[in-house]
């Protein structure tokens, strides 16, 4: 696609101008848009809200486009919002290449790409804490939510609810497949600036889906599949050990011809394998193989995605992130199971989850019908098979069925499979939560009265009126433990000069999170440590690990070893069997230090109430590393980690930034800035593919 130039606009203050320029780029690029997409797009240039609810591949990404050009013609800021990091990496790189790399920006957490440029890809909850900061004197003309359906989301709804109560200023797209009733959002997007809200809904699917209920073996499915030209397949897991398995069970089966697979070759002849699970990777990609997951390194997600939408892979191994939105072009959407742990118990999904996984099936422009097939559970597909064996054998012999599994597990069948089809999606519903963050972001506002904008945040959430009345009084129970800590202090009213009625006794960093709340027990804690002990910086460690989240993965993988590593001590000392398990249940992950690192925070939470939602986190991943030496390649193979090396990463990178950022230079020493420059280089030797991806985008583009 040639890149969309707003120096082509004669005059940025012209709509119509600037809507020609795109409509003209429209057609260069061979686009012929929808009637809901034209639609969209004069609404949005006649200042409206929109919210765009079509189904998945009905052009939603072309219609932000038009928002996002508008706004860098008109020198306005656009911030495009979407639910996980690797979505926002990919459209910050795709943005990139359409409206030129100095145009486009990207805030994740994990990394920060030119914050000030006038359209910018971030994950919603960086949005959300912009607008609790600044509000209506935030720097946001508009805003594009992708992926809207999140504001149901349990724990992470309040970040897509949150913009829609503060950005007066700002106008609005809110875009989901999923979206069922919207009359609720379209009253409140008018009520909160002032413009009108359309709805742009439009049940047309560009390619048609159609359904089957599999009770076939898996790897025998797949290859039927592939050989009737329903290929490319996306294998719909829900764990990242399942995407794993089965991946590796269909490396006995054939997919490619000598052709493609020379094809695949030459398009791997440049990539980046360093690292334990690339030789693994490696092998499945050249056999025409993908997998897609959160555990993978960012650079080997990124590489499937480049040799998916090039044709080259015939089946890929994902979990159902690749639902929300990724860039990978699918036929055939297979779901290996109709359940999946919802963080707290394992159930049947939910028809919204199920139709958004399903609306990747089908590529316009290659597809002229998708197909979605659920597999019958395994136990059920082996004991078909084995009666039908029974049956072929005579009368008298009987098949002896197989239960299914006893834990985690919950049934579905056909019936199942056609209720998820047929009903409509659930109804969006508020999960508005007070917490002390939220509070703290408020409260700091300088030219405002942080009091009265916290008590119109509630007044306007989306709660119910006993929802609200329980927000009022939760919210002034963490008020009154932030003055009691000596976090706030209310401002006499003789002595104000201002609007402000409380004054926070230390600005907040403009990335404040909960993990910033604790940095300031890092800060406290940190000179209660002696400079001349030889562990000083190994300590340092630890008290920056545990303010940080957990790399679940990582851990369980080190209790894992902790217990073989016991169980062979105890075989070896004659200990019985009944006191061997029971020792086993003590075993915990490394925490050097823990019980320094718990007094002194529970001193902390004395002296500041505020702190103890966020709860600190003995662990020793980087203390580990740094201590034995360790390369990530080594830490990796030693503990197996090789499926999870992303979480790995993760990890690794989010501790540099606090060594970095967060230590006083008075409390640093040789070792740890020895340490600090071993992780930045940990991290940017094994994965700095977005970093690289943007500056060389910027590079021809200069």
């Amino acid at each position: 696609m040639p890149e969309l130039d707003a120096a082509k606009v004669a005059d940025p203050d012209s709509d119509d101008g600037i809507l020609g320029v795109f409509l003209d780029w429209v057609i260069e690029s061979g686009i012929e848009p929808y009637d809901h997409q034209e639609a969209a797009i004069l609404e949005l240039f006649g200042g409206k809200n929109v919210i765009l609810n079509t189904p998945t591949g009905s052009g939603k990404s072309l219609v932000a486009l038009a928002l996002q050009f508008r706004a860098i013609c008109k020198r306005r800021r656009c911030y495009y919002t979407v639910p996980i990091k690797a979505l926002a990496n990919e459209k910050f790189l795709s943005l990139c290449r359409t409206f030129g790399a100095e145009r486009v920006g990207m805030i994740t957490g994990d990394a920060t790409v030119n914050a000030s440029a006038p359209v910018i890809c971030c994950t919603a909850e960086i949005l959300s804490n912009l607008a609790l900061r600044e509000g209506a004197a935030a720097e946001v003309d508009d805003v594009v939510m992708d992926e809207f359906h999140y504001y149901s989301d349990p724990d992470r709804g309040i970040a897509w609810q949150v913009p829609l109560l503060t950005l007066s200023q700002a106008r609005f797209l809110l875009m989901s497949a999923t979206l069922g009733e919207t009359s609720f959002f379209e009253k409140e997007l008018s009520r909160l600036n002032g413009a009108p809200t359309v709805l742009v809904r439009s049940e047309d699917r560009p390619v048609p889906l159609e359904f089957e209920y599999s009770t076939t073996q898996l790897e025998e499915k797949i290859e039927e599949l592939v050989e009737s030209g329903k290929a490319p397949i996306y294998l719909v897991h829900f764990t990242q050990l399942g995407c794993a398995r089965t991946a590796q069970n269909l490396m006995s089966r054939n997919f490619c011809s000598k052709e493609e697979k020379e094809r695949i070759a030459e398009q791997l002849e440049d990539a980046d394998f360093k690292s334990p699970y690339g030789k693994d990777l490696k092998k499945l990609l050249r056999h025409g193989l993908g997998i897609h997951h959160a555990g993978l390194l960012p650079k080997y997600r990124v590489l499937v995605e480049k040799l998916a939408q090039g044709g080259l892979l015939k089946v890929i191994c994902g979990t159902d992130t690749l639902g929300v939105g990724v860039n990978v072009p699918i036929r055939t959407v297979l779901f290996t199971q109709l359940f999946k742990y919802g963080g707290s118990s394992t159930a049947i999904l939910s028809v919204r989850d199920f139709k958004q996984i399903c609306g990747r099936a089908g590529r316009r422009g290659f597809d002229d019908i998708g197909y979605v097939i659920a597999q019958a559970p395994e136990h059920v597909i082996e004991n078909l098979k084995a009666e039908e064996k029974a049956a072929a054998k005579g009368k008298k012999s009987r098949a002896v069925k197989k239960r299914p599994p006893e834990k985690g597990f919950v049934n579905w069948d056909d019936k199942t499979f056609i209720k998820l089809q047929e009903s409509p999606p659930e109804a969006l519903r508020s999960s508005f939560r007070m917490s002390h963050g939220l509070l703290l972001q408020m409260l700091s506002r300088e030219d405002e009265d942080g009091c009265a904008a916290v008590r119109k945040l509630v007044r306007d959430c989306h709660e119910t009126e006993s929802g609200k009345a329980a927000l009022r009084r939760r919210g002034f129970e963490l008020f009154r433990a932030l003055v009691e800590g000596r976090v706030l202090e209310i401002i006499p009213a003789g002595e104000r000069t201002g609007p402000a009625k409380v004054l926070l006794q230390d600005r907040l960093p403009d990335d404040f999170s909960m993990h910033q709340t604790l940095g300031l027990y890092l800060l406290e804690t940190l000179p209660q440590l002696d400079p001349e002990d030889g562990d000083y910086a190994l300590n340092v460690l630890s008290l920056v690990e545990a303010i940080v989240e957990d790399p679940g993965a990582v851990l369980r993988k080190q209790v894992d070893r902790a217990k073989d590593e016991l169980v062979a001590e105890m075989k070896a000392e004659g200990v019985e069997y009944e006191e061997r398990m029971e020792r086993l249940m003590e075993v915990e992950h490394p925490k050097p230090g823990k019980e320094f690192i718990y007094a002194t925070y529970n001193a902390f939470v004395v002296k500041h109430p505020w702190a103890k939602e966020a709860g600190v986190r003995p662990k020793s991943v980087a203390r580990e590393m740094v201590e034995r030496h360790e390369s990530f390649e080594d830490y990796v193979k030693r503990y197996g980690l090789e499926r999870s090396e992303g979480v790995l990463l993760r990890y690794l990178s989010e501790i540099f930034k606090v060594l970095d950022q967060t230590v006083p230079p008075a409390l640093r020493t040789v070792e740890i800035d020895t340490a600090c420059d071993m992780l930045e280089k940990t991290v940017r030797q094994v994965d700095s593919s977005l970093i690289d991806e943007w500056r060389k985008l910027r590079e021809m583009g200069t």
